[in-house]
């Protein structure tokens, strides 16, 4: 075995306050197991703007109670230099979660932090509200959202005015995750750190004001069938108790994956988004003779849904409709304040916004950039995730989503109109507007870097047999926009892709929209531009 590498696994062992990945190392080290270890220390988990998110595993190289550790460290010292002092964490139900609480409660504490802990594994929206509600500085939550059952990740939000940005109880952004990941660096040691014992567990206050908040999206209620999944998740209590406060109907739960289960059993990913993974509750919608299916991430801070579509069946919406969906409803409202989506969601909102007199804004992808839009009346991205009360929660809430549709859907019920009415009543008014996204999973980063680099040193002049009219480097972007590593690609026809790696995953993403006069000619447009977009990618 290489002594370079043995040297660093032995430290890391005597560092290492895990003793169940402490002995994983040191097994593979009798063994010999070269090849295992340097895929345990390939290089730091790296911190960024959605945290840390990786595979549960010992090493440098996965989430285990020595990498978080080093982050509340290097977070403490953030905190410390900028007289930052109170701290809420939160946890999913995912393997090492509580673990990684306790982890990050210990250091906090051990740094003179006042620290606060929800009580329970709890939907991430509630994290966010508690660091407002609480006014505290920083909150953390510790979840890996829709992610495979063996990843698990850790969220930070800000509570305060940071580094010249007003966080508002949001998400991180640059320069503020540099900051973090440089102090996070710098520690070296967990075991020369003090560890406390003295923390705040929270009570039910916290929760109960959440859903009294939230309820009140929905002051019409009524008797609509709504089928909800939590996804295996932890959305069901607070879900059932929102709807139960706002005076709608029992929601109809599919019970194999309402209770919280780390191993995701019923779903190849847990994520609503994935083929198959409301099978489950499209089922129970037809033996209930249901109107709506709800579901959440096991996080829930995005909410899916699917309607019984007079021209098709049963069918999820996509989460561009349900953001147009949302936005159209809360645009006839006439709000104060701006609406946004993020750069690969569909351009309709823009036009809601323009038809309706409100102002609008594009951002970078991820909704921590919608968190930072002043006065957020209404905000999406097309990976559904949407804020429909950013008053009380400054982030994607898949809760708050829920309750708000569920009121659209019973007010266009006493109408006698539906979801789908809505919708092409925009269609109508701005054309069809058909979205898709397309994703390449890779096992090496570098394949993606390698793809960006060749389109920009030899741009391509057409396209999956169509020819490119424009093309705008994400990187050094011409509307004013904060630099990205990504393509805004313009073909005949008014067609517009995105191409841009995952911040949170080994992809290559691809965002399609086109715009004609009906679903079927989208389809047909769709239908063509995919395999070519494949083979495109794929190199």
């Amino acid at each position: 075995m290489d002594a370079a590498l043995r040297r660093e696994v032995e430290d890391w062992i005597g560092d290492d306050p895990d003793p169940v990945t402490t002995s994983q190392l040191q097994e593979l080290l009798d063994k010999g197991d070269e090849a295992t270890l340097k895929k345990f220390f390939n290089g730091f988990l790296q911190f960024g703007t959605a945290g840390l998110r990786g595979p549960i595993g010992p090493g440098p190289s996965c989430m285990n109670r020595a990498v978080v550790g080093r982050a509340a460290a290097g977070i403490a010292h953030y905190m410390k230099e900028r007289g930052m002092t109170k701290v809420v964490v939160g946890r999913d139900a995912r393997y090492g979660s509580e673990d990684f609480t306790q982890e990050t409660a210990e250091i906090m504490s051990g740094a003179g932090m006042d620290v606060y802990i929800l009580p329970r594994p709890l939907p991430t929206p509630v994290l966010a509200f508690a660091t407002e509600y609480l006014k505290c500085d920083i909150g953390i939550m510790v979840t890996a959202s829709h992610n495979p059952p063996q990843d698990n990740g850790y969220k930070v939000y800000i509570g305060p005015v940071a580094d010249g940005i007003n966080y508002a109880s949001s998400q991180i952004i640059n320069p503020t995750d540099g900051f973090m990941a440089r102090d996070i660096d710098a520690v070296t040691s967990l075991k020369s750190l003090p560890r406390g014992k003295s923390w705040t567990v929270l009570g039910e206050e916290v929760i109960t004001e959440y859903v009294k908040r939230t309820s009140a999206l929905a002051p019409r209620p009524g008797d609509m069938k709504i089928v909800y999944t939590a996804m295996h998740g932890v959305g069901t209590e607070v879900v059932q108790r929102v709807f139960n406060h706002a005076g709608f109907a029992t929601l109809i739960l599919v019970d194999e994956q309402c209770a919280p289960d780390p191993d995701f059993p019923t779903v190849a990913f847990p994520n609503p988004e994935e083929p198959g993974a409301i099978d489950l509750a499209l089922r129970k919608a037809r033996d209930f003779g249901a109107e709506l299916v709800i579901a959440n991430d096991p996080d829930a801070d995005r909410c899916a849904a699917a309607i019984n579509d007079p021209a098709v069946g049963w069918r999820m919406l996509r989460g561009d409709e349900l953001g147009i969906i949302l936005g159209e409803w809360i645009a006839r409202t006439k709000p104060k304040g701006t609406f946004g989506n993020s750069i690969v969601s569909s351009s309709a909102l823009k036009k809601i916004s323009a038809h309706y007199g409100i102002d609008f804004q594009e951002v970078l992808t991820g909704f921590k950039w919608l968190a930072k839009i002043e006065d957020l009346a209404f905000g999406y991205e097309e990976a559904i995730g949407y804020s429909v009360d950013s008053d009380t929660v400054n982030d994607k809430d898949g809760i708050s989503a829920a309750i708000f549709l569920a009121q659209v859907a019973t007010d266009l019920k006493r109408d006698g109109l539906t979801l789908s009415d809505l919708l092409n009543e925009v269609w109508e008014r701005h054309g069809f507007h058909g979205t898709e996204q397309i994703s390449i999973r890779v096992s090496d980063m570098g394949a993606i870097t390698k793809l960006l680099a060749g389109l920009r040193k030899n741009p391509p002049a057409e396209i999956a047999g169509r020819k490119v009219d424009a093309i705008d480097d994400l990187a050094a972007p011409k509307d004013g926009l904060p630099p990205t590593d990504g393509l805004r690609i313009w073909l005949a026809g008014g067609i517009r892709i995105i191409v841009r790696p995952s911040g949170t995953e080994a992809k290559m993403k691809c965002y399609i929209e086109v715009i004609t006069k009906t679903a079927d000619d989208s389809a047909a447009l769709l239908n063509d531009l995919r395999e070519p977009l494949k083979k495109f990618l794929a190199g």
